[in-house]
């Protein structure tokens, strides 16, 4: 199995005025394309820095990271930006739509960003996909919470990037559209060999994944293969307890 997203030995520390604070601790994790992560820990435990380095979002202190076997450390700002926009998407708790923009048009935005055409159709068709072909000329504010973070998968999708990364994306969900998005990211895993990496608290949420990966005080203390709602639930709890 090829690898899409390598961390090896990150640390990441953050300064403040009571000095250093250290979020991840050399962390090394692979995950392999085509495959579904969710990515768990305590409140604080660094699995959104986790998230954010592995996508270039926030540079490392130590180590490296690798997206498609590209060192990020290596690459100029201008070349990182090119590496985002054109092989990593993301997807976020709060959505981010433009209110005053159709779902066409929002899920458009970021090729317009990027100076790229727009393929006749291709919106549509990616909106179609999601189950939204009906839904294309309403703005967020008339679509419901799991219609608009549909939405935002196209968006993210539209690039047709090599890996997406979710921070959330079911956080403000009730519990059928939370697993609307769930099956609906299985299944491109499933069926279009994308790369999914998932941070998440919600033990229901990771069981739709390949592996959960759990971390405390920012390292790796575990991980579990097709982990159950179950199983996931008792390590956190234990990690919580410190255990």
């Amino acid at each position: 199995m090829k690898t899409a997203v390598e961390l090896i030995g990150v640390r990441k520390e953050y300064r403040t005025a009571a000095g250093p604070v250290r979020a991840l601790a050399g962390v090394s994790a692979a995950f392999g394309t085509g495959t579904f992560t969710a990515v768990m820990g305590p409140s604080g435990s660094g699995k959104s820095t986790l998230l954010h380095c592995a996508a270039g979002l926030d540079p490392v202190t130590a180590g490296d990271v690798r997206v498609g076997g590209t060192a990020l450390a290596g690459l100029s700002a201008r070349a990182l930006t090119i590496l985002r926009r054109d092989r990593i998407g993301f997807i976020f708790q709060a959505f981010n739509l433009i209110p005053s923009l159709t779902a066409r048009q929002n899920v458009e935005l970021p090729r317009r960003l990027a100076g790229r055409p727009v393929q006749a159709g291709e919106v549509d068709s990616v909106l179609a996909a999601m189950g939204l072909a009906d839904r294309a000329g309403h703005r967020p504010g008339e679509l419901s919470g799991g219609q608009q973070q549909r939405v935002a998968i196209a968006r993210a999708l539209v690039t047709r990037p090599a890996v997406v990364f979710a921070d959330e994306p079911t956080g403000a969900l009730d519990s059928a559209a939370s697993r609307d998005v769930l099956r609906l990211l299985r299944g491109l895993v499933d069926d279009a060999g994308l790369t999914v990496i998932m941070v998440t608290h919600d033990p229901v949420a990771a069981a739709f994944a390949d592996q959960a990966l759990f971390l405390a005080d920012g390292q790796i203390r575990d991980t579990a293969d097709r982990p159950s709602a179950d199983l996931v639930a008792s390590r956190l709890a234990g990690l919580e307890a410190g255990r």
